[in-house]
């Protein structure tokens, strides 16, 4: 199992950027599916998650601003980051709980990171 993510890049203050994490491999289902970001200096923190039913969750610090969404057929999904600020700026990386076999444990996977830099 392969996650990849993609479009982060450099945005000034205020604008958009929509990140993808796409998920290949020998995957039988996809239960969370979430995006974490570090700052230099910083830890690592979670950003948002969506549940396989749907639900949503959103560090307080970019609720309103971010939306996580999801595409089961495409075993892939999105990070919308809108009214971006400085502070947004990090690698972020995607992550979810995949279920290989009907049977088997669900484990955990880790994306490479994407850089997001929010600068004017």
């Amino acid at each position: 199992v392969q996650l990849q993510a993609s479009g982060g890049g450099l945005v000034q203050p205020g604008g958009s950027l929509r990140l993808s994490c796409v998920a290949s491999g020998s995957i039988f289902s996809i239960n969370v599916m979430g995006w974490y970001r570090q700052a230099p200096g910083k830890q690592r923190e979670l950003v948002a998650y969506i549940s396989s039913g749907g639900i949503t969750n959103y560090t307080d610090s970019v609720k309103g601003r971010f939306t996580i969404s999801r595409d089961n057929a495409k075993n892939t999904w999105y990070l919308q980051m809108n009214s971006l600020k400085p502070e947004d700026t990090a690698v972020y990386s995607c992550n979810a709980y995949i279920r290989v076999t009907r049977f088997g444990v669900p484990s955990d996977y880790w994306g490479q990171g994407t850089q997001v830099t929010v600068s004017s």
